[in-house]
């Protein structure tokens, strides 16, 4: 058994059971694939996969098991490499952080210049996708941790460390009538056509509440993944704009105008992610004490160690 064997396994379950798709992600050829799944069944004594001619269709029950064991061993093979790089050189590597829009334009760009600054050998990567997406990233050895405010807590493999709440914002063109109101209330706010974030994205689930908690159903005309095209398209006329605070910026969105909403809806916690079988390097330590003061290492480990 080699870890190669368990590279492929895992990439043609990745991409679906497509094997051109996985040769094409490792840089390989479709019958090495086939090749050494076989070669990886016959030594176990099983079938992986059920095929229908060369086409791999389905994974077997005993394949299942075996890709969940081979989850591990990739993970903790990933983690004896992450442990020498540390004594070889502590100063150097790689961080993947899996996020959401919002995070990587308006939450983390203070937090990544300090850090680059430190860690100029450190190679940073940003991934973006819905909270989902993002958590799936990290429990499957992709991303090293996760940044969002939803979905991500749903996921029992990650360690969950709560960083700072925020709360949202309704965006209007300049001279809009809901600037002339004293105190904004939901009823206001549901005369209007709506723009906000898609339904996975940056606490919509809590807009939904405050509305139905209410009895009102807002006419959402439309819904994006990132703020900038909420604040263009309400720029555009095209309704009254529902997003996190922090996403707008007055010496940018000098044609909007911001009215605080966070007495309508209630507070939504940012959380960083951490696979609970995972080595972090001293530097990941440092990112997520830089981006939330309060978790440093002492608190990052007690956690991770917390379920153990």
């Amino acid at each position: 058994m080699k870890l190669q064997q368990l590279r492929y396994l895992r990439e043609v379950a990745n991409q679906g059971l497509n094997l051109s798709k996985a040769a094409e992600i490792l840089h390989t050829s479709q019958p090495g694939i086939s090749k050494q799944i076989r070669l990886l069944e016959n030594e176990l004594g099983i079938d992986i996969f059920v095929r229908n001619g060369k086409r791999v269709v389905k994974i077997t029950p005993p394949g299942l098991a075996i890709l969940e064991v081979a989850d591990r061993m990739l993970r903790d093979a990933k983690n004896l490499k992450k442990i020498g790089q540390e004594f070889a050189d502590e100063a150097s590597g790689s961080l993947t952080i899996a996020t959401t829009h919002t995070q990587a334009r308006y939450a983390l760009p203070a937090t990544i210049k300090h850090f680059t600054a430190r860690y100029p050998k450190v190679k940073l990567i940003l991934r973006q996708g819905n909270p989902t997406q993002i958590a799936e990233l990290v429990t499957s050895g992709v991303a090293d941790i996760a940044i969002a405010t939803e979905a991500i807590e749903l996921f029992d493999e990650l360690v969950m460390l709560p960083c700072y709440q925020w709360n949202r914002c309704i965006v209007v063109p300049s001279r809009h009538p809901l600037l002339k109101l004293e105190k904004l209330t939901l009823e206001d706010i549901a005369q209007h056509p709506i723009v906000t974030y898609d339904f996975a994205f940056t606490g919509r689930s809590k807009i939904n509440q405050a509305f139905d908690a209410k009895g009102l159903t807002p006419n959402v005309v439309l819904t994006a993944i990132d703020a900038d095209v909420i604040k263009t398209y309400v720029e555009l006329g095209l309704g009254v704009g529902i997003l996190a605070q922090m996403a707008f910026e007055p010496k940018r969105d000098k044609h909007l105008r911001a009215i605080d909403a966070s007495h309508l809806f209630e507070a939504s916690t940012t959380r960083i992610g951490i696979s609970r079988n995972s080595y972090l390097r001293g530097y990941i330590y440092e990112f997520i004490e830089l981006f939330a003061p309060h978790l440093d290492h002492k608190v990052v480990t007690a956690a991770m160690q917390e379920r153990l």
